[in-house]
């Protein structure tokens, strides 16, 4: 007996099969743009979350006054050094708290969540003289996480 080839062809999305396929994608209102400025407002939720946290031990270790920051001479910006701990500390709790509601899906948290992330992106600015390189990496991360919340455009749902 001779074998016939054999070509396989495509899956046929069929709405009657309740959920064994997935439906084919289309150039609807969602776009992979959106897709994808999705995944970065959950990393960015993930992101304030650990950056409240670390601004918090940030501020700890400040107004400990631990030999972790040089001390400066002049500076335009000079707050002192516990002063800077207590704006890393109380700016660290409530960027964590909104970090927890963006990730929980909350309507407020995206708003609030580009407002602390812009006032999280001066407050590094202004500490650049004591620690440079983490101050610009976290005012890059500022950066990214007013991007993914400003972006992305959830799908109505009922729970708000």
């Amino acid at each position: 007996m001779a074998q016939q080839p054999h070509t396989p062809e495509p899956p046929v999305w069929d709405p009657s099969h309740q959920g064994t396929g997935s439906a084919p994608r289309s150039a609807g209102p969602r776009s992979a743009g959106s897709d994808w400025a999705s995944g970065g407002t959950v990393f960015a939720g993930v992101l304030m979350l650990v950056n409240g946290l670390l601004a918090v031990l940030q501020g700890i270790a400040a107004i400990a006054e631990d030999d972790v920051y040089a001390r400066l001479g002049d500076y335009v910006y000079e707050v002192s050094l516990t002063g800077w701990g207590w704006i890393l500390v109380i700016l660290g709790v409530v960027v964590a708290a909104t970090g927890a509601g963006i990730l929980q899906g909350a309507a407020w948290a995206r708003a609030a969540g580009i407002l602390l992330a812009s006032l999280s992106l001066i407050a590094q600015f202004l500490f650049l003289p004591y620690a440079p390189l983490w101050s610009m990496i976290m005012i890059a991360i500022d950066f990214f996480v007013i991007w993914a919340l400003a972006t992305h455009h959830p799908k109505a749902s009922p729970r708000t």
